[in-house]
């Protein structure tokens, strides 16, 4: 099977699909500071929202609380999930979207 440089490339992008809305806009500011150093791209399509990156996007509880103001459980960001791209890793702390095979 032939793929195009683009198509591996964007095969190694990870990272949660949401809801359009507040945990969608807090995901957003998340992914930009808990992934130092990494280009974070966004796609945003009216109902949901695309974060993505190269190989590896962390959400940590503790800034999407911050993002929000308000006390917040993983678990809602789980509801407001759609879908995403990679693996993922889930924690009462973190979540964690990562490809381990690299092109």
């Amino acid at each position: 099977m032939n793929t195009s440089i683009a198509e591996d490339y964007r095969n190694n992008r990870v990272g949660p699909v949401l809801r359009a809305g507040d945990v969608a806009d807090a995901a957003i500011e998340a992914a930009q500071e808990d992934n130092p150093g990494r280009e974070i791209h966004v796609d945003d399509r009216t109902a949901y929202i695309r974060i993505d990156t190269d190989g590896e996007l962390i959400l940590r509880r503790a800034t999407l609380q911050k993002a929000l103001g308000r006390t917040f459980r993983m678990a809602e960001l789980e509801v407001n999930l759609a879908t995403f791209s990679g693996r993922i890793e889930t924690d009462t702390e973190f979540m964690r979207f990562y490809y381990e095979k690299r092109f």
